[in-house]
């Protein structure tokens, strides 16, 4: 009689888009870099917003992506390195800025943990259909939200009202129509890469 072992199946983790390069740790590198990159070029597209200290800009857009296509590990990396070098003084922060001592920081400590979320759930494939990349780009920018309008209150005396009024009330329009964009690129990406979920 013999005795037949089952196969074993092994959970393979998920993958993000970065993952479809060939692996080597100066490609960790080059995304992170550039995904910092991109975030700083993305928060040059800034436009002020009147009665509030904080601008619509494209970096909360490229921290997006940027957590979303790097994954959890290197998203967080990039937006750490982002954050670390703008306060260093690289003026690559909304509108040419740099430093700390600025009321909208706060949204900056936001997007570092947006991409990390928004990575992690990219690794779970929500980055592969319109419906879960609009979900997963709602949630990236709750997380945002959430860590930027206290500080913006704490930073500048605002009540909290006051806060959501001038730092999350004039961006909603524009944060539906980046999810609309993250909504149409992402999966397409995936598709052109042959490797939809």
């Amino acid at each position: 009689m013999s005795t037949a072992v089952a196969p074993v199946r092994t959970l393979r983790t998920g993958t993000v888009l970065a993952d479809l390069l060939p692996a080597s740790r100066a490609r960790d590198i080059a995304l992170v870099v550039g995904g910092a990159a991109l975030t700083g070029l993305a928060a040059q597209l800034a436009v002020p917003v009147p009665g509030s200290p904080v601008p619509v800009s494209g970096q909360t857009f490229a921290a997006l992506l940027v957590g979303t296509a790097l994954g959890a590990r290197r998203g967080f990396l990039a937006l750490a390195l982002y954050a670390v070098a703008g306060m260093a003084g690289v003026p690559w922060f909304a509108q040419a800025t740099s430093g700390y001592g600025m009321p909208s920081f706060g949204y900056i400590l936001g997007m570092l943990l947006a991409s990390t979320v928004v990575g992690a759930l990219a690794r779970r494939g929500a980055d592969r259909s319109v419906l879960r990349t609009a979900g997963t780009m709602v949630l990236g920018s709750a997380v945002i939200y959430a860590v930027g309008v206290p500080y913006l209150a704490l930073a500048t005396g605002m009540t909290l009202g006051q806060a959501v009024a001038a730092g999350l009330t004039p961006f909603l329009v524009g944060d539906a129509l980046k999810a609309a964009l993250a909504m149409g690129a992402l999966p397409a990406a995936w598709k052109l890469a042959g490797r939809k979920g």
